[in-house]
C-alpha cells in the first residue's frame, strides 16, 4: 500500500511539474532529469542554492525538499493552507491537477511578493507546515533511512538510501513524544540526546496490513541499546553489556581503551586496567559516560527476519533450519571463504573490475589475510565475503586453486560471553552451529528453570517488565513463586545477509514486536563515490 503511494507520489510529482514548468516557458523533460528539476526550482523561487545542497543531506533533506516545494507552488498563488496539506498527503492528485489546470498560472515574484503576510512571516509559516507535515508523515507513514554497515551486504549496500514502511506493521505512537525533530536520538555531530524523557508513553501500535513474516528486511531498535557507553567508538558499535560480559569472562587488558579521557578525542590508546565489572560501572557514572535510552530512541538496525514467532531456529555449518526445513539463502547473500591462489598470485584487477572485490581496501569484502602455522599466507591467500554465485565464478577464476566455506567451530568461552543466551553449560552455541532455539510467541507458556532462564530473562524484565528475582532454586516473577511464563509479545529472530559480519540475534537474542519500527521497502537514492544508478527506485527483496 505504501509502496503504491511511493510510486504514485513520485509519477504525480513529475507530471505535474512537467505541466507547471510548461507555464513557465520551460522545456517539459526538464521535470523528469533528477536534481536538475530541483535546481531549476530553486532558482526560479529565489531560494539560496544552499538549500538545494541541504536537501542531501540524510532524512532531514527530504523535509528541506516538501519546504522548496510549497515555497514553488506559492509563486503560482498557492498560498493557503488547504493547497499545502493537499501537496504534502496527495501529491500524486495535486500535482498533476494544478500542472494542468488552466486557472493556475506563473506568477513568479510579484505574487509571492503581493501575498498579504509579510516575506519572512511566509517563509516561517511554510516551514514551519512543512516541518509538522514531515513529521506526521515521518512519525506514522515512512521514513527514510540510510545503510551505516555491511551487515546486509549485497542485498543493501552502505549509503543506500531507503524508505521505511510504517504503516505495513502499524505505526508505533511515540513512546518519547519530546523531540527535537528529523533526529533519532543524537543531536547532529555530538553524543547530547536529541529528546527529553519527561513524558513516557506506553506502547501502543495503530494497527497496520500485514505482519512481520520470514525473510522481511526490518528496522528495528537494538534489543542491547537501552545503556549504552556514550563515546563515539562504543555506542551500539561495542555495546555496554558485551562490554561487561567480556569483562566478566576475559582479562580486562583484552577489553578495550582506557576511559580516562578529557575530550572524545582524547581518549588514551592504553588498555583498561579495571578489576571488575563494579569497578568499570563506578568509573563509567562517575564520567557520565552511561546512557540509557527510552526503547524507541534506541538505535536503529536493520536485518533480516528469519525466524517468525513460534518458529524454531537453528544453524549448521552455517545452513539456516526453520522448524526443521533447510532454507534458501537471500540472493545476495554473502558469507566468509577462504581463497587459496597459486604462486602467480590472484589478479587483484580482475577480482575488482569482474567481482567488484577490492582487495587492496575495501574492509567489507577482506577482513585480513589468514596465516598458516602463524605465517602470513603466500601468494595472495586471503579471506574474502563472497555470494554463493560469486563463489562459484570465483573457483573459476585463473590462480584460483581452493574455496573453502568459513565454519566457526563451537568455543566454551566465546558461547560464554558472545552467543545469546551466554550459557555454554547448557548451550553449545557458535556463529555457524546455532540452536535449536524457540521463538517465542504471545500466549504461549513456556516452562521456567535454571536451565532456560538465560533465554527467557531479559524478555520478562526489560520487555514484559516485570520483576524477576532468582531465590535459591526458586523463580520469583513480581514477588510470586513462578515455574512457567506465558509471553505477552511476539519475538522475532534478525539476521545480517552478511552471515559473518553481521551483529545480530545471535549475539543478544530476541527483537519483541515493541521494537520493530517498519519494513524496509526501497531504495531510492545510492551513493559511492557517486550515484549508483542501477540502485535508485530498487526494490528491496
Amino acid at each position: 500500500m505504501v509502496l503504491v503511494y511511493f510510486i504514485a507520489a513520485i509519477l504525480g510529482w513529475h507530471i505535474g511539474i512537467y505541466g507547471l514548468f510548461k507555464k513557465m516557458n520551460i522545456e517539459g523533460w526538464k521535470a523528469f532529469i533528477p536534481f536538475y528539476n530541483t535546481w531549476i526550482i530553486v532558482e526560479k523561487s529565489n531560494i539560496s542554492k544552499k538549500w538545494f545542497w541541504f536537501q542531501l543531506i540524510p532524512i532531514a533533506g527530504q523535509f528541506i525538499t516538501v519546504w522548496i516545494t510549497i515555497i514553488f507552488v506559492m509563486h503560482f498563488g498557492k498560498t493557503n493552507l488547504i493547497h499545502h496539506a493537499l501537496l504534502v498527503f496527495v501529491p500524486f492528485i495535486y500535482f498533476p491537477y494544478i500542472g494542468f489546470d488552466k486557472n493556475t498560472k506563473w506568477g513568479g515574484e510579484e505574487v509571492f511578493k503581493r501575498y498579504k503576510k509579510p516575506i519572512t512571516r511566509e517563509w516561517i509559516d511554510a516551514a514551519v507546515f512543512a516541518t509538522v507535515a514531515a513529521t506526521i508523515i515521518r512519525t506514522f507513514i515512512f521514513e527514510a533511512y540510510v545503510i551505516p554497515s555491511g551487515s546486509m551486504e549485497k542485498t543493501l549496500l552502505v549509503n543506500d538510501f531507503l524508505f521505511v514502511n510504517k504503516m505495513s506493521y502499524g505505526p508505533r505512537v511515540p513512546q518519547t513524544p519530546l523531540s527535537f525533530p528529523f533526529v533519532h536520538n543524537f543531536m547532529p555531530s555530538s553524543q547530547r540526546p536529541s529528546y527529553l524523557k519527561w513524558i513516557q508513553l506506553d506502547y501502543k501500535r495503530i494497527p497496520g496490513y500485514d505482519k512481520v513474516k520470514r525473510n522481511d528486511v526490518v528496522v528495528f531498535n537494538f534489543p542491547e541499546g537501552d545503556t549504552i557507553i556514550n563515546l563515539p567508538q562504543y555506542g551500539s558499535l561495542n555495546p555496554y553489556y558485551s562490554v561487561m560480559r567480556t569483562l566478566r569472562f576475559l582479562k580486562p587488558e583484552y577489553i578495550g581503551r582506557n576511559f580516562n579521557i578529557t575530550t572524545y578525542e582524547e581518549e588514551e590508546e592504553a588498555m583498561m586496567t579495571y578489576p571488575s565489572r563494579e569497578a568499570l560501572y563506578s568509573t563509567l557514572v562517575n564520567n557520565n559516560l552511561l546512557l540509557i535510552h527510552p526503547a524507541d530512541k534506541t538505535d536503529n538496525y536493520i536485518k533480516r527476519c528469519v525466524a517468525q514467532a513460534g518458529d524454531t531456529l537453528s544453524l549448521k555449518d552455517g545452513i539456516l533450519y526453520i522448524n526443521g526445513i533447510k532454507q534458501k539463502n537471500p540472493e545476495f547473500s554473502q558469507r566468509s571463504y577462504i581463497v587459496h591462489a597459486s604462486k602467480n598470485g590472484l589478479d587483484f584487477d580482475e577480482l575488482k573490475n569482474e567481482y567488484g572485490i577490492d582487495i587492496r581496501s575495501d574492509e567489507n569484502y577482506v577482513d585480513y589475510q589468514f596465516q598458516i602455522n602463524g605465517n602470513l599466507a603466500k601468494y595472495g591467500t586471503a579471506i574474502i565475503a563472497l555470494t554463493e554465485s560469486d563463489s562459484a565464478k570465483l573457483s573459476k577464476m585463473k590462480n584460483v586453486t581452493k574455496i573453502e566455506p568459513i565454519i566457526e567451530s563451537y568455543s566454551s568461552m566465546a558461547a560464554q560471553y558472545q552467543y545469546f543466551p551466554f550459557d555454554s553449560a547448557n548451550y553449545k552455541f557458535s556463529r555457524d552451529n546455532y540452536g535449536p532455539i524457540y521463538i517465542p510467541k504471545a500466549g504461549t507458556t513456556v516452562e521456567l528453570n535454571k536451565t532456560t532462564l538465560p533465554l527467557y530473562h531479559r524478555l520478562i524484565t526489560n520487555y514484559e517488565k516485570h520483576t524477576l528475582i532468582e531465590k535459591g532454586n526458586e523463580i520469583l516473577i513480581d514477588g510470586k513463586q513462578a515455574t512457567t511464563y506465558t509471553f505477552k509479545y511476539n519475538y522475532y529472530w534478525m539476521m545480517g545477509d552478511n552471515r559473518h559480519n553481521s551483529q545480530d540475534s545471535r549475539f543478544w537474542g530476541f527483537v519483541p514486536e515493541t521494537y520493530v519500527v517498519g519494513r524496509a521497502s526501497m531504495i531510492w537514492f545510492s551513493w559511492d563515490k557517486g550515484p549508483r544508478w542501477k540502485r535508485f527506485f530498487k526494490i528491496i527483496k
